[in-house]
């Protein structure tokens, strides 16, 4: 009986070895990043339509795992041609000085089950504040899929400013949403 324990050991070792796997290669065609605000306190909805990902996760490794995203913030989609060309101006993304906003990932934590963080800094218009960024991981054979959301509070990254800093208006909350699908380096 006792050696049937330590083998029972290393079998499952073995297995859980030969199924961890570092997801690297980002698909981004089935990825996508959205937003959900309110203006007028009626519900809105945005995304970007170019993005770029870096990134090495493998659940069996969060200490080795990284992430870096970064959002071509002109690519805006507010659905409103008019609402995408202002949110382009100085008041608010400033699109001109500040092309991109980035995500780096400076640590992982698991949460249990398929729950997992990444802590790290979020840059937006000069600004760069520290966020943890709550998601789920599913793997399915090859491919994992990474679902989250996050709030941020526009006002601190300096965005509608002027005439439209009014939370009345549009709220300070924003939930930013990712879904990112990659297939594991083999």
């Amino acid at each position: 009986m006792k050696l049937i324990t330590p083998s029972l050991l290393l079998l499952t070792l073995v297995i859980c070895s030969a199924n961890a796997a570092e997801f690297s290669k980002v698909q981004t065609a089935q990825s996508r990043v959205s937003f959900d605000y309110k203006q007028m306190s009626v519900p809105l909805s945005g995304s970007f339509a170019k993005f770029a990902i870096q990134a090495r996760f493998d659940p069996a490794k969060l200490s080795a795992s990284q992430a870096k995203i970064d959002i071509d913030i002109a690519s805006i989609d507010t659905g409103n041609s008019d609402a995408d060309d202002e949110v382009n101006d100085k008041l608010w993304f400033d699109t001109k000085n500040f092309p991109t906003a980035g995500f780096v990932a400076s640590s992982f934590k698991a949460l249990g089950g398929d729950k997992y963080q990444a802590q790290g800094k979020l840059s937006l218009k000069g600004k760069i504040v520290d966020i943890t960024a709550p998601f789920t991981f599913k793997q399915n054979g090859d491919l994992g899929v990474f679902d989250g959301s996050l709030n941020i509070n526009r006002l601190d990254y300096g965005i509608g400013t002027g005439i439209w800093a009014d939370v009345a208006t549009v709220a300070n909350e924003v939930s930013i949403k990712f879904h990112f699908v990659a297939s594991s380096k083999k």
